[in-house]
């Protein structure tokens, strides 16, 4: 998949950290023009570094009404279109039904799930025009339930739906729309929401119990999914939803 996609535009979003960050990294490699999308202005400025000369950052709160808008405008203007958008920013929190707040609710649902849906609206007409496709970051909580996350599996099931609804519409448009899966994997989510480092480690080390094939997952390995979904060598490919999770949504709940 050498430089693959040399002349193509590549928007992220949650590119300055975890998943986001590494398929920036691996579309630059590829020769992809990409628009790094974060919250971070400083982590902005150390992805985009990194990425190259062919890379610029938009600034963007993705629960802001504005924000989809403003991102697409943004790449729009830099680079007169886009091949493919990569929603790979997300939010996790713990919670039950007995438990979960409104407004974690309202978190959760806002950043996995309707952020996406404006991103992709916004990002059809360019797509059609460039015949471009979209990859979206969901999870195993989307095909499998699990206990104590309700409303992170509500909006990962949300998301995957979304996927294949959008896929069987723009078919006929040139347009295609996948999902990954992922299980665990070592990234900054699950201590941003709310887990501290002791218990970040006691997660992962439980989790290579959970997972078939022993161990987590990394970044890069999503990333190498991700764009692959997006090439050429994809081409006949569209609505999937695919697992990448070292087997853990074979799994009974331990």
């Amino acid at each position: 998949m050498e430089k693959t996609f040399t002349g193509k535009v590549a928007v992220v979003t949650g590119a300055t950290s975890g998943i986001g960050r590494a398929t920036a990294l691996r579309f630059a490699e590829l020769g992809a023009s990409i628009v790094a999308v974060g919250r971070d202005q400083e982590a902005l400025k150390k992805i985009t570094s990194d990425l190259g000369p062919e890379a610029i950052s938009v600034q963007a709160d993705l629960s802001a009404d504005t924000a989809a808008s403003e991102i697409i405008a943004r790449t729009l203007e830099q680079f007169r279109g886009l091949d493919v958008l990569v929603n790979a920013a997300g939010h996790i929190s713990s919670g039950t039904i007995e438990t979960t707040s409104i407004e974690e609710w309202d978190k959760m649902l806002d950043i996995n799930l309707r952020a996406v849906f404006q991103l992709m609206q916004r990002a059809i007409p360019s797509l059609i025009e460039r015949r471009g496709n979209i990859v979206n970051v969901s999870s195993v909580t989307g095909l499998r339930s699990f206990p104590g996350v309700l409303a992170y599996c509500v909006s990962k099931a949300g998301l995957d739906q979304l996927t294949r609804c959008a896929a069987l519409e723009l078919a006929a448009k040139g347009v295609r729309v996948n999902a990954v899966n992922p299980g665990v994997v070592v990234t900054e989510i699950h201590k941003r929401g709310g887990m501290d480092e002791e218990q970040y480690a006691a997660f992962l080390e439980h989790s290579r119990t959970t997972h078939p094939l022993g161990r987590v997952g990394q970044p890069g390995e999503i990333a190498d999914l991700i764009a692959f979904l997006a090439s050429d060598k994809a081409a006949w490919i569209t609505g999937g939803t695919y697992s990448i999770d070292g087997g853990r949504a074979l799994t009974c709940a331990r």
